[in-house]
Protein backbone atom coordinates (compact mmCIF):
# COMPACT_ATOMS: atom_id res chain seq x y z
CA UNK A 1 0.00 0.00 0.00
CA UNK A 2 1.63 3.74 -1.34
CA UNK A 3 1.53 6.04 1.64
CA UNK A 4 0.28 9.48 1.11
CA UNK A 5 2.54 12.56 0.66
CA UNK A 6 6.34 12.77 -0.03
CA UNK A 7 9.87 11.33 1.73
CA UNK A 8 12.88 12.78 2.33
CA UNK A 9 15.33 9.96 1.57
CA UNK A 10 18.31 10.06 4.39
CA UNK A 11 21.45 8.16 4.07
CA UNK A 12 22.00 7.91 7.89
CA UNK A 13 18.22 6.41 7.83
CA UNK A 14 19.75 2.86 6.81
CA UNK A 15 22.55 3.29 9.26
CA UNK A 16 20.09 3.91 11.82
CA UNK A 17 18.28 0.47 10.65
CA UNK A 18 21.23 -1.24 11.57
CA UNK A 19 21.71 -0.03 15.06
CA UNK A 20 20.43 -2.66 18.19
CA UNK A 21 18.72 -2.35 21.40
CA UNK A 22 17.30 -3.95 23.38
CA UNK A 23 15.20 -0.75 24.39
CA UNK A 24 13.60 1.90 21.90
CA UNK A 25 14.51 5.28 21.55
CA UNK A 26 12.97 7.58 24.25
CA UNK A 27 11.45 10.49 22.04
CA UNK A 28 9.25 13.12 23.19
CA UNK A 29 6.83 13.49 20.01
CA UNK A 30 3.89 11.38 21.90
CA UNK A 31 4.21 8.34 19.49
CA UNK A 32 2.11 5.05 19.75
CA UNK A 33 5.13 2.15 19.44
CA UNK A 34 3.52 -0.81 17.90
CA UNK A 35 4.68 -4.00 16.34
CA UNK A 36 6.07 -3.68 13.16
CA UNK A 37 4.06 -6.34 10.23
CA UNK A 38 1.19 -7.98 10.32
CA UNK A 39 -2.45 -7.78 9.33
CA UNK A 40 -4.35 -7.21 12.52
CA UNK A 41 -5.64 -3.68 14.27
CA UNK A 42 -3.63 -2.78 17.25
CA UNK A 43 -5.78 -1.44 20.10
CA UNK A 44 -4.02 0.98 22.50
CA UNK A 45 -5.12 1.10 25.72
CA UNK A 46 -4.34 4.97 27.60
CA UNK A 47 -5.73 3.86 31.03
CA UNK A 48 -5.65 7.31 33.51
CA UNK A 49 -8.02 10.22 34.44
CA UNK A 50 -8.09 11.06 30.70
CA UNK A 51 -7.73 7.82 28.45
CA UNK A 52 -7.20 9.11 25.25
CA UNK A 53 -5.18 12.19 23.66
CA UNK A 54 -8.58 13.64 21.93
CA UNK A 55 -10.45 13.77 25.61
CA UNK A 56 -6.81 15.18 26.66
CA UNK A 57 -6.65 18.15 23.94
CA UNK A 58 -10.52 18.70 24.84
CA UNK A 59 -9.69 18.83 28.49
CA UNK A 60 -7.03 21.76 28.04
CA UNK A 61 -9.28 23.57 25.42
CA UNK A 62 -12.37 23.65 28.08
CA UNK A 63 -9.82 24.75 30.35
CA UNK A 64 -8.70 27.77 28.61
CA UNK A 65 -12.24 29.27 28.50
CA UNK A 66 -11.94 29.49 32.13
CA UNK A 67 -11.09 33.65 32.96
CA UNK A 68 -8.06 33.13 35.20
CA UNK A 69 -6.70 30.61 32.79
CA UNK A 70 -7.08 32.75 29.93
CA UNK A 71 -5.40 35.54 31.46
CA UNK A 72 -2.69 33.66 32.31
CA UNK A 73 -2.53 32.38 28.94
CA UNK A 74 -3.06 35.91 27.53
CA UNK A 75 -0.15 36.45 29.73
CA UNK A 76 2.20 33.86 28.59
CA UNK A 77 1.27 34.39 24.82
CA UNK A 78 2.26 38.24 24.92
CA UNK A 79 5.45 37.88 26.38
CA UNK A 80 6.24 35.33 23.76
CA UNK A 81 4.78 36.81 20.83
CA UNK A 82 5.58 40.66 20.33
CA UNK A 83 4.13 42.03 17.54
CA UNK A 84 5.66 45.98 16.30
CA UNK A 85 5.00 47.82 13.20
CA UNK A 86 7.80 46.72 10.79
CA UNK A 87 9.35 44.64 12.83
CA UNK A 88 9.01 40.28 12.47
CA UNK A 89 8.14 38.83 15.20
CA UNK A 90 10.70 36.49 15.05
CA UNK A 91 14.41 36.34 13.42
CA UNK A 92 16.70 33.80 12.40
CA UNK A 93 20.66 34.04 13.80
CA UNK A 94 23.11 32.21 12.12
CA UNK A 95 26.40 33.94 13.30
CA UNK A 96 27.10 30.19 14.77
CA UNK A 97 26.79 28.84 11.39
CA UNK A 98 30.57 28.68 9.53
CA UNK A 99 29.28 28.26 5.59
CA UNK A 100 29.48 31.02 3.21
CA UNK A 101 27.52 34.08 3.70
CA UNK A 102 25.37 34.05 0.63
CA UNK A 103 24.24 30.69 1.84
CA UNK A 104 23.24 32.40 4.92
CA UNK A 105 21.48 34.93 2.63
CA UNK A 106 19.71 32.02 0.63
CA UNK A 107 18.49 30.59 4.15
CA UNK A 108 17.70 33.74 5.84
CA UNK A 109 15.36 33.83 2.77
CA UNK A 110 13.59 30.85 3.06
CA UNK A 111 13.10 31.16 6.72
CA UNK A 112 10.87 34.95 6.06
CA UNK A 113 8.95 32.39 3.05
CA UNK A 114 8.31 30.06 5.72
CA UNK A 115 6.71 33.23 7.88
CA UNK A 116 4.86 33.92 4.67
CA UNK A 117 3.23 30.40 4.51
CA UNK A 118 2.38 30.58 7.98
CA UNK A 119 1.42 34.37 8.08
CA UNK A 120 2.78 34.21 11.25
CA UNK A 121 2.94 38.35 11.54
CA UNK A 122 -0.81 38.27 10.93
CA UNK A 123 -1.46 34.85 12.84
CA UNK A 124 1.78 34.90 15.02
CA UNK A 125 -0.30 34.85 18.57
CA UNK A 126 -3.31 32.58 17.34
CA UNK A 127 -0.67 29.73 16.36
CA UNK A 128 1.28 29.90 19.56
CA UNK A 129 -1.18 30.24 21.69
CA UNK A 130 -3.47 27.04 20.15
CA UNK A 131 0.19 25.30 20.31
CA UNK A 132 0.57 26.50 23.88
CA UNK A 133 -3.17 25.46 25.12
CA UNK A 134 -3.26 21.70 23.30
CA UNK A 135 0.87 20.83 23.57
CA UNK A 136 1.04 20.03 20.48
CA UNK A 137 0.86 20.98 16.61
CA UNK A 138 0.79 19.75 13.55
CA UNK A 139 0.86 21.06 10.35
CA UNK A 140 0.57 19.71 6.62
CA UNK A 141 3.14 20.58 4.10
CA UNK A 142 1.92 20.55 0.46
CA UNK A 143 3.94 20.40 -2.29
CA UNK A 144 3.64 20.30 -6.16
CA UNK A 145 3.97 17.18 -6.94
CA UNK A 146 5.19 17.69 -10.48
CA UNK A 147 7.66 20.64 -8.95
CA UNK A 148 8.92 19.63 -5.71
CA UNK A 149 11.74 21.70 -6.15
CA UNK A 150 9.71 24.73 -5.74
CA UNK A 151 9.63 24.18 -2.35
CA UNK A 152 6.37 23.87 -0.06
CA UNK A 153 3.46 25.72 -0.96
CA UNK A 154 1.29 25.22 1.56
CA UNK A 155 1.18 24.73 5.53
CA UNK A 156 -2.25 23.18 6.67
CA UNK A 157 -2.88 22.87 10.03
CA UNK A 158 -4.44 19.57 11.01
CA UNK A 159 -6.33 18.81 14.49
CA UNK A 160 -4.28 17.13 16.63
CA UNK A 161 -7.27 15.33 17.78
CA UNK A 162 -7.47 13.38 14.33
CA UNK A 163 -3.97 12.57 13.82
CA UNK A 164 -1.26 10.56 15.52
CA UNK A 165 2.30 9.52 14.91
CA UNK A 166 3.15 5.73 14.91
CA UNK A 167 6.43 4.09 15.47
CA UNK A 168 6.59 0.35 14.17
CA UNK A 169 9.41 -1.38 15.72
CA UNK A 170 10.67 -4.44 15.13
CA UNK A 171 11.87 -6.93 18.10
CA UNK A 172 13.77 -9.69 17.43
CA UNK A 173 16.06 -11.88 19.81
CA UNK A 174 19.72 -11.73 20.51
CA UNK A 175 21.22 -15.52 19.56
CA UNK A 176 24.40 -14.23 22.10
CA UNK A 177 22.99 -12.87 24.71
CA UNK A 178 19.22 -13.91 25.15
CA UNK A 179 18.35 -10.39 25.02
CA UNK A 180 15.27 -8.55 23.12
CA UNK A 181 16.67 -6.40 20.53
CA UNK A 182 14.33 -3.25 19.22
CA UNK A 183 15.01 -1.17 15.90
CA UNK A 184 12.48 1.18 14.39
CA UNK A 185 11.13 -0.05 11.05
CA UNK A 186 8.91 2.65 9.85
CA UNK A 187 7.41 5.62 11.03
CA UNK A 188 4.23 7.61 10.34
CA UNK A 189 1.16 9.49 10.77
CA UNK A 190 -2.56 7.85 10.92
CA UNK A 191 -5.10 10.25 9.90
CA UNK A 192 -8.84 10.67 10.51
CA UNK A 193 -11.48 13.08 9.59
CA UNK A 194 -12.98 11.88 12.86
CA UNK A 195 -10.73 11.03 15.03
CA UNK A 196 -9.12 8.29 16.08
CA UNK A 197 -10.43 7.34 19.54
CA UNK A 198 -13.39 5.58 19.95
CA UNK A 199 -14.75 5.10 23.50
CA UNK A 200 -11.68 4.05 25.76
CA UNK A 201 -9.32 3.22 23.32
CA UNK A 202 -7.24 4.38 20.04
CA UNK A 203 -7.71 2.23 17.15
CA UNK A 204 -4.97 1.86 14.80
CA UNK A 205 -4.89 -0.17 12.19
CA UNK A 206 -1.88 -1.57 10.15
CA UNK A 207 -3.92 -1.97 7.26
CA UNK A 208 -5.10 1.56 7.59
CA UNK A 209 -8.77 0.72 6.96
CA UNK A 210 -9.44 2.96 10.28
CA UNK A 211 -7.76 6.23 8.50
CA UNK A 212 -5.03 7.38 6.15
CA UNK A 213 -1.57 6.23 6.57
CA UNK A 214 0.59 9.63 6.32
CA UNK A 215 4.54 9.81 5.10
CA UNK A 216 6.39 11.33 8.00
CA UNK A 217 7.94 14.03 5.96
CA UNK A 218 4.73 15.41 4.87
CA UNK A 219 3.82 16.65 8.05
CA UNK A 220 5.01 19.35 10.60
CA UNK A 221 4.83 17.96 14.61
CA UNK A 222 5.75 19.98 17.34
CA UNK A 223 5.07 19.39 20.92
CA UNK A 224 5.95 20.82 24.39
CA UNK A 225 8.27 17.87 25.09
CA UNK A 226 6.43 17.69 28.51
CA UNK A 227 5.18 13.53 28.59
CA UNK A 228 3.37 11.46 31.56
CA UNK A 229 4.68 9.25 33.86
CA UNK A 230 4.58 6.48 31.24
CA UNK A 231 6.20 8.60 28.20
CA UNK A 232 2.79 7.75 26.34
CA UNK A 233 0.82 11.18 25.98
CA UNK A 234 2.22 15.15 25.42
CA UNK A 235 1.18 16.86 28.05
CA UNK A 236 0.28 20.76 27.94
CA UNK A 237 1.80 22.88 29.77
CA UNK A 238 -1.55 23.93 31.28
CA UNK A 239 -1.63 20.36 32.86
CA UNK A 240 -0.23 21.09 36.02
CA UNK A 241 -3.61 23.08 36.33
CA UNK A 242 -6.31 20.66 36.28
CA UNK A 243 -6.36 19.72 39.82
CA UNK A 244 -6.01 23.30 41.38
CA UNK A 245 -8.41 24.60 39.05
CA UNK A 246 -11.34 21.65 39.97
CA UNK A 247 -10.62 22.04 43.57
CA UNK A 248 -10.94 26.02 42.60
CA UNK A 249 -14.39 25.51 41.16
CA UNK A 250 -15.52 23.13 43.92
CA UNK A 251 -14.62 25.26 46.52
CA UNK A 252 -16.53 28.36 44.86
CA UNK A 253 -19.46 26.62 44.14
CA UNK A 254 -19.52 25.18 48.16
CA UNK A 255 -18.74 29.18 48.64
CA UNK A 256 -21.90 30.28 47.00
CA UNK A 257 -24.44 27.58 48.32
CA UNK A 258 -23.00 28.42 51.81
CA UNK A 259 -23.62 32.36 51.18
CA UNK A 260 -26.90 31.85 49.73
CA UNK A 261 -28.07 28.77 52.70
CA UNK A 262 -26.54 30.80 55.57
CA UNK A 263 -26.06 34.38 54.82
CA UNK A 264 -29.49 35.43 55.33
CA UNK A 265 -30.74 35.86 58.29
CA UNK A 266 -34.03 33.68 59.40
CA UNK A 267 -37.22 33.31 61.51
CA UNK A 268 -37.99 30.09 63.53
CA UNK A 269 -41.81 30.33 64.38
CA UNK A 270 -42.87 27.71 67.05
CA UNK A 271 -46.53 26.93 66.66
CA UNK A 272 -48.40 25.90 69.86
CA UNK A 273 -50.52 23.14 68.16
CA UNK A 274 -52.01 21.48 71.89
CA UNK A 275 -53.47 18.35 72.51
CA UNK A 276 -54.15 17.98 68.48
CA UNK A 277 -53.64 14.72 66.49
CA UNK A 278 -50.03 14.44 64.75
CA UNK A 279 -52.59 14.68 60.96
CA UNK A 280 -54.22 17.64 62.26
CA UNK A 281 -51.12 19.55 63.90
CA UNK A 282 -49.19 19.52 60.60
CA UNK A 283 -52.46 20.39 58.77
CA UNK A 284 -52.49 23.72 61.32
CA UNK A 285 -48.77 24.46 61.08
CA UNK A 286 -49.03 24.55 57.22
CA UNK A 287 -52.13 27.01 57.23
CA UNK A 288 -50.22 28.80 59.32
CA UNK A 289 -47.46 28.84 56.69
CA UNK A 290 -49.48 29.60 53.77
CA UNK A 291 -51.30 32.66 55.99
CA UNK A 292 -48.48 34.35 57.02
CA UNK A 293 -45.32 33.30 54.35
CA UNK A 294 -44.94 35.86 51.53
CA UNK A 295 -42.43 34.24 48.99
CA UNK A 296 -40.68 36.92 46.44
CA UNK A 297 -39.14 35.35 43.53
CA UNK A 298 -37.11 37.49 40.53
CA UNK A 299 -37.22 36.23 36.96
CA UNK A 300 -33.53 36.87 35.58
CA UNK A 301 -34.55 36.72 32.07
CA UNK A 302 -37.58 39.33 32.64
CA UNK A 303 -36.81 41.13 35.25
CA UNK A 304 -40.24 40.85 36.93
CA UNK A 305 -40.64 39.86 40.80
CA UNK A 306 -43.77 38.04 41.74
CA UNK A 307 -45.18 36.71 45.10
CA UNK A 308 -45.14 32.74 44.85
CA UNK A 309 -46.22 30.22 47.48
CA UNK A 310 -46.15 26.95 45.70
CA UNK A 311 -42.81 26.11 46.84
CA UNK A 312 -40.40 26.05 50.05
CA UNK A 313 -36.76 26.30 49.85
CA UNK A 314 -33.69 26.08 52.24
CA UNK A 315 -33.64 29.87 52.62
CA UNK A 316 -37.40 30.12 53.59
CA UNK A 317 -38.63 30.46 58.13
CA UNK A 318 -38.47 27.22 59.63
CA UNK A 319 -41.63 26.35 61.20
CA UNK A 320 -41.87 23.77 64.09
CA UNK A 321 -45.05 22.49 65.88
CA UNK A 322 -45.16 22.56 69.71
CA UNK A 323 -47.45 20.44 72.02
CA UNK A 324 -49.37 21.26 74.62
CA UNK A 325 -47.34 21.64 78.40
CA UNK A 326 -44.40 23.69 76.26
CA UNK A 327 -44.52 27.45 76.04
CA UNK A 328 -47.02 28.93 73.64
CA UNK A 329 -46.05 30.10 70.30
CA UNK A 330 -42.59 32.09 69.56
CA UNK A 331 -40.89 33.69 66.82
CA UNK A 332 -37.10 33.54 66.99
CA UNK A 333 -34.23 34.97 64.51
CA UNK A 334 -31.79 32.62 63.32
CA UNK A 335 -28.31 34.30 62.62
CA UNK A 336 -26.86 34.52 59.52
CA UNK A 337 -23.25 32.31 58.56
CA UNK A 338 -20.22 34.27 60.14
CA UNK A 339 -17.62 31.93 58.46
CA UNK A 340 -17.82 33.66 55.38
CA UNK A 341 -14.65 35.73 55.72
CA UNK A 342 -12.77 32.14 56.61
CA UNK A 343 -14.11 30.73 52.92
CA UNK A 344 -12.97 33.44 51.31
CA UNK A 345 -9.54 33.46 52.39
CA UNK A 346 -9.87 29.56 51.57
CA UNK A 347 -10.88 30.72 47.76
CA UNK A 348 -8.13 33.13 47.77
CA UNK A 349 -5.49 30.67 48.72
CA UNK A 350 -6.56 27.95 45.67
CA UNK A 351 -6.68 30.70 43.77
CA UNK A 352 -2.79 31.75 44.10
CA UNK A 353 -2.23 28.16 43.95
CA UNK A 354 -3.77 28.15 40.51
CA UNK A 355 -1.51 30.64 39.44
CA UNK A 356 1.48 29.37 40.72
CA UNK A 357 0.97 26.15 38.78
CA UNK A 358 0.36 28.71 35.56
CA UNK A 359 3.90 29.83 35.90
CA UNK A 360 2.79 33.19 35.65
CA UNK A 361 3.50 35.35 38.74
CA UNK A 362 1.05 36.74 40.91
CA UNK A 363 1.91 40.25 40.65
CA UNK A 364 0.65 40.53 37.22
CA UNK A 365 -2.53 38.28 37.88
CA UNK A 366 -3.76 40.42 40.62
CA UNK A 367 -6.19 43.24 39.40
CA UNK A 368 -4.81 45.79 42.23
CA UNK A 369 -0.73 45.14 41.75
CA UNK A 370 1.19 48.11 40.04
CA UNK A 371 3.22 47.52 37.24
CA UNK A 372 6.78 49.18 37.56
CA UNK A 373 10.13 48.99 35.78
CA UNK A 374 12.28 49.97 38.45
CA UNK A 375 15.95 48.79 39.94
CA UNK A 376 16.45 45.21 40.34
CA UNK A 377 15.76 45.10 44.05
CA UNK A 378 11.95 46.16 43.16
CA UNK A 379 12.28 43.33 40.47
CA UNK A 380 10.66 39.97 42.27
CA UNK A 381 12.50 36.82 41.71
CA UNK A 382 9.43 35.59 40.25
CA UNK A 383 9.09 37.91 37.21
CA UNK A 384 13.08 36.47 36.61
CA UNK A 385 11.98 32.90 36.65
CA UNK A 386 9.19 34.34 34.84
CA UNK A 387 11.21 35.19 31.77
CA UNK A 388 13.44 31.69 31.89
CA UNK A 389 10.16 29.83 31.15
CA UNK A 390 9.35 32.16 28.38
CA UNK A 391 12.54 31.72 26.77
CA UNK A 392 11.84 27.83 26.93
CA UNK A 393 9.08 27.66 25.72
CA UNK A 394 10.22 29.87 22.92
CA UNK A 395 12.84 27.05 22.43
CA UNK A 396 10.48 24.08 22.20
CA UNK A 397 7.70 26.34 20.05
CA UNK A 398 11.10 27.25 17.68
CA UNK A 399 11.23 23.72 16.50
CA UNK A 400 8.04 24.30 14.17
CA UNK A 401 10.01 26.95 12.29
CA UNK A 402 13.08 24.10 12.20
CA UNK A 403 10.83 21.32 10.78
CA UNK A 404 9.64 23.64 8.06
CA UNK A 405 12.81 24.94 7.16
CA UNK A 406 14.48 21.37 6.99
CA UNK A 407 11.81 20.54 4.45
CA UNK A 408 11.94 23.67 2.34
CA UNK A 409 15.60 23.93 1.91
CA UNK A 410 15.77 20.12 1.26
CA UNK A 411 13.08 20.79 -1.13
CA UNK A 412 14.83 23.52 -2.98
CA UNK A 413 17.96 21.46 -2.97
CA UNK A 414 19.72 24.15 -0.97
CA UNK A 415 20.90 21.42 1.56
CA UNK A 416 20.75 17.41 1.73
CA UNK A 417 19.36 15.67 4.92
CA UNK A 418 22.72 14.53 5.96
CA UNK A 419 23.85 18.79 6.11
CA UNK A 420 20.94 19.85 8.07
CA UNK A 421 21.75 17.59 10.65
CA UNK A 422 24.78 19.74 11.02
CA UNK A 423 23.46 23.24 10.26
CA UNK A 424 20.32 22.86 12.56
CA UNK A 425 22.82 22.39 15.54
CA UNK A 426 23.74 26.13 15.41
CA UNK A 427 21.08 28.03 13.88
CA UNK A 428 19.08 30.32 16.47
CA UNK A 429 16.14 32.22 16.61
CA UNK A 430 15.67 35.89 18.21
CA UNK A 431 12.02 36.72 19.06
CA UNK A 432 11.32 40.59 19.92
CA UNK A 433 11.01 40.94 23.59
CA UNK A 434 8.55 43.19 25.67
CA UNK A 435 9.75 41.80 28.79
CA UNK A 436 12.91 44.22 30.56
CA UNK A 437 13.31 42.76 33.84
CA UNK A 438 15.89 40.25 33.00
CA UNK A 439 17.97 43.16 31.14
CA UNK A 440 17.71 45.65 33.90
CA UNK A 441 18.71 42.87 36.00
CA UNK A 442 21.86 42.16 33.77
CA UNK A 443 22.22 46.14 33.69
CA UNK A 444 22.61 45.99 37.66
CA UNK A 445 24.99 43.67 37.41
CA UNK A 446 27.16 45.25 35.37
CA UNK A 447 26.62 48.01 37.38
CA UNK A 448 27.58 46.65 40.99
CA UNK A 449 30.48 45.21 39.28
CA UNK A 450 32.10 48.72 37.76
CA UNK A 451 31.57 49.98 41.04
CA UNK A 452 33.79 47.36 42.95
CA UNK A 453 35.97 47.97 39.99
CA UNK A 454 36.31 51.54 41.19
CA UNK A 455 36.91 50.61 44.82
CA UNK A 456 39.62 47.92 43.94
CA UNK A 457 41.52 50.31 41.03
CA UNK A 458 43.85 51.76 43.42
CA UNK A 459 45.29 48.32 44.66
CA UNK A 460 45.46 46.38 41.03
CA UNK A 461 49.25 45.60 40.42
CA UNK A 462 49.94 46.43 44.26
CA UNK A 463 47.58 43.72 46.29
CA UNK A 464 45.80 42.46 43.17
CA UNK A 465 46.88 41.30 39.55
CA UNK A 466 44.83 42.71 36.71
CA UNK A 467 44.13 38.86 35.91
CA UNK A 468 42.63 38.33 39.42
CA UNK A 469 40.39 41.35 39.01
CA UNK A 470 39.38 41.13 35.50
CA UNK A 471 38.58 36.90 36.84
CA UNK A 472 37.40 37.61 40.02
CA UNK A 473 35.70 41.18 40.09
CA UNK A 474 34.34 41.04 36.26
CA UNK A 475 33.83 37.66 36.03
CA UNK A 476 35.85 37.30 32.96
CA UNK A 477 36.72 34.08 31.81
CA UNK A 478 39.66 32.93 29.68
CA UNK A 479 38.08 33.37 26.65
CA UNK A 480 36.57 36.56 27.43
CA UNK A 481 39.83 37.99 28.10
CA UNK A 482 41.18 37.11 25.09
CA UNK A 483 38.47 38.54 23.05
CA UNK A 484 38.72 41.63 25.30
CA UNK A 485 42.31 42.05 24.77
CA UNK A 486 42.12 41.40 20.89
CA UNK A 487 39.18 44.08 20.69
CA UNK A 488 41.39 46.71 22.73
CA UNK A 489 44.37 46.10 20.17
CA UNK A 490 42.45 46.73 17.07
CA UNK A 491 40.95 50.11 19.09
CA UNK A 492 44.01 51.42 19.85
CA UNK A 493 44.89 51.23 16.12
CA UNK A 494 41.28 53.68 15.43
CA UNK A 495 41.37 57.19 16.16
CA UNK A 496 37.75 57.16 17.11
CA UNK A 497 38.84 55.17 20.17
CA UNK A 498 42.37 56.56 20.70
CA UNK A 499 42.19 59.88 21.48
CA UNK A 500 45.65 59.85 21.55
CA UNK A 501 45.71 59.03 17.99
CA UNK A 502 42.97 61.12 17.19
CA UNK A 503 44.96 64.63 18.38
CA UNK A 504 48.02 63.55 16.63
CA UNK A 505 46.11 63.10 13.23
CA UNK A 506 44.63 66.66 13.50
CA UNK A 507 47.73 67.64 14.51
CA UNK A 508 49.05 66.34 11.01
CA UNK A 509 46.33 67.82 9.22
CA UNK A 510 47.20 71.08 10.78
CA UNK A 511 50.64 71.44 9.97
CA UNK A 512 50.62 71.91 6.14
CA UNK A 513 47.72 74.77 6.38
CA UNK A 514 50.02 76.64 8.79
CA UNK A 515 53.00 76.42 6.48
CA UNK A 516 51.02 77.55 3.82
CA UNK A 517 49.67 80.54 5.67
CA UNK A 518 53.17 81.47 6.46
CA UNK A 519 54.74 81.00 3.11
CA UNK A 520 51.59 83.36 1.75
Amino acid sequence: MEIFGFSIERTKDKEKKELKSFTPEVKDDGAVTVAAGGTFGTYVDLDGTVRTEAELVSKYREMSLQPEIDKAINEVVNESIVVEDGDSPVEIILDDLEINDNVKKVITQEFKNVLDLLDFRNSGYDIFKRWYIDGRSYYHAIIDDKAPAEGLKELRYIDPRKIRKIREVDKKGDPKTGATLQTTKAEYYMYHDKGLNYGSKAILSNQGTSGLKIQKDSIIHTTSGIMDQNNIMVLSYLHPSIKPLNQLRALEDASLIYHLSRAPERRIFYIDVGNLPKMKAEQYVRDMMVKYKNRLTYNADTGEIKDDRKFMTMLEDYWLPRREGGRGTEISVLQGGTQLSQLLESVEYFQDRLYRSLQVPLTRMKPDSVYNLGRATEITRDEVNFSKFIDRVRSKFSNLFLSALEKQLVLKKIATPDDWQQIKKYIRFHFLRDNYFTELKELEILNERFVRLRDVDDYAGKYYSHEWIRKNILQQNDEDIEKMDEEIAMEMQNPQYNQELMMQQQQQEQEPENGQEQSN
